[in-house]
């Protein structure tokens, strides 16, 4: 997180939702690091076809010196998410942070590239329902404990809510839930809860990591109809998750409520990089 205080968050609680990998496991490490208890969601007990599980994001986050609650969760299930938040507010009385970034990717993999016309109307129910609804449920049963002390909340977004990327639902998905980040803002506003959108660029995440070097040793995404990105200089998923835990320390992160910030930027910002020091900037 750079300079200063190395547990800022100490005796914060946090829910970050799809941590079983990816972005949202960068993130609840993160979190860790900085003091957090964080509760890490997933329909993952254990590692799949994919490495990662809640579980093992909980190990993680109490090696770090957070403490780590593995919860298995499905988010497109109301009785279990409330179960979730009842039991975060059982246990520790509080909650200071929630990250939305559950998201079925493997589902939205099927369909890139695709004009719409050959998009089943599935891909829609996929996304929006793990995407759009998810984040909506799980903030209104956030909101009443983040009120009581202030809080913040992000949402893992995407600047394919402002140009095309990949296809006409994926697009429309990440339009509804910054628009939901600004709505939910207005709504919030003076009464100490911050809601941010974060965009985060080329992220290696596992699902990434199958793909396997070229001839050339390269590792290199391609993406239909916009082009190829070398892998070399993807970011990390914990430069996500320093942007979220460097939003949650900052006393003012009123300042970014409503916004859609590239996690490049918060890095300019606040003066923290990725693991291995860079700061990964997003495809044009």
């Amino acid at each position: 997180m750079g300079t200063g205080d190395s547990r800022p968050l100490e005796g914060r609680v946090a829910v970050v939702t799809g941590a079983s990998r990816g972005i949202g496991k960068g993130i609840a490490l993160e979190l860790g690091a900085a003091g957090s208890t964080v509760y890490a969601t997933g329909r993952s007990a254990t590692d799949g076809r994919l490495p990662g599980s809640v579980n093992s994001t909980a190990e993680q986050i109490t090696e770090l010196g957070g403490e780590g609650v593995g919860v298995v969760c499905d988010h497109t299930d109301d009785a279990a998410v409330t179960a979730l938040f009842e039991r975060v507010s059982s246990e520790r009385g509080r909650l200071d942070v929630l990250v939305n970034n559950v998201y079925n990717s493997p589902a939205a993999a099927r369909w890139l590239g695709k004009p719409f016309w050959e998009v089943p109307a599935k891909a829609w129910d996929e996304t929006f329902m793990i995407g759009v609804r998810s984040q909506y449920v799980a903030s209104s049963l956030a909101a009443p404990m983040l009120l009581e002390n202030g809080g913040l909340i992000v949402n893992v977004s995407s600047p394919g809510s402002i140009r095309y990327m990949h296809n006409v639902v994926y697009g429309v998905g990440k339009a509804a839930v910054d628009r939901m980040t600004r709505d939910m803002a207005h709504e919030l506003e003076g009464r100490g809860v911050a809601v941010v959108s974060i965009w985060p660029g080329i992220v290696n995440t596992e699902l990434l990591q199958m793909i396997p070097a070229g001839p050339d040793g390269r590792r290199v995404l391609t993406l239909p109809g916009e082009g190829e990105y070398d892998l070399a200089g993807a970011e990390t998923p914990r430069f996500s998750g320093r942007a979220v835990a460097a939003l949650a320390a900052d006393a003012k992160r009123e300042r970014w409520s409503g916004e859609s910030v590239y996690v490049a930027d918060l890095a300019d910002h606040y003066g923290f990089t990725d693991l291995d020091g860079r700061v990964p900037r997003p495809p044009a």
